[in-house]
């Protein structure tokens, strides 16, 4: 299965580094480095025959063999290597959107989803007032799952912040995570630094 579209131009591009190796069996390695946190970052590498490991995901490409980290798989999902030639050599490009965090469906855990929209959707929103809110975790009451939210920068102590966590927020998750009931803010609000409003 191929986790990673690689272009012509880049399948041409590391073939001809790999060439230049001179060492017998070598291959390519992309994985994420801090999957599914804010920090990310997808890599590429040299993989010599001694480094591969047996529970390595791979693919045959006509002129070598890539091989994924299999924690690495589901942030790789939709993930494109490019190559751009330009007056200056070139430029090898690697596009992974899940990189930073995995793409959710209904079947995954209810953490993963509430993480998933709380980073795509939420955040965003958010950082245009200095603001986060992450999942601190799930509690069961009274029969409904509850999600506890932690409000930081901008959020915290903020004097909107209810009607963020009720009109925003809990709205928003309950209506994409199926089986979500609510929303409970843990946050200490009564330090006011760095509070929006």
């Amino acid at each position: 299965m191929q986790y990673v579209k690689i272009t012509p131009s880049a399948e041409e591009y590391l073939a001809g580094l790999l060439a230049k190796q001179n060492a017998e069996g070598i291959a390519v390695r992309i994985f994420v480095a801090d999957p599914g946190t804010p920090n990310a970052e997808t890599c590429l590498a040299y993989c010599r025959p001694d480094e591969v490991k047996i529970t390595d995901e791979f693919t045959d490409l006509a002129s070598f063999r890539l091989y994924v980290e299999p924690n690495s798989v589901p942030y790789l999902e939709e993930s494109m290597i490019d190559y751009s030639a330009d007056r200056m050599g070139g430029q090898l490009t690697i596009k992974a959107p899940n990189a930073k965090m995995p793409k959710v469906d209904d079947d995954s855990p209810i953490e993963a989803q509430i993480n998933y929209y709380l980073y795509t959707e939420i955040n965003p929103g958010l950082a245009s007032h200095g603001g986060t809110v992450n999942l601190v975790g799930m509690v069961e009451e009274e029969g409904k799952n509850i999600a506890i939210l932690q409000f930081g920068g901008g959020c915290q102590g903020c004097s909107s912040v209810d009607l963020t966590l009720k009109d925003g927020v809990e709205k928003t998750l309950v209506e994409k995570v199926p089986g979500l009931d609510g929303v409970r803010d843990e946050t200490d609000h009564t330090m006011r630094d760095n509070a929006y409003m």
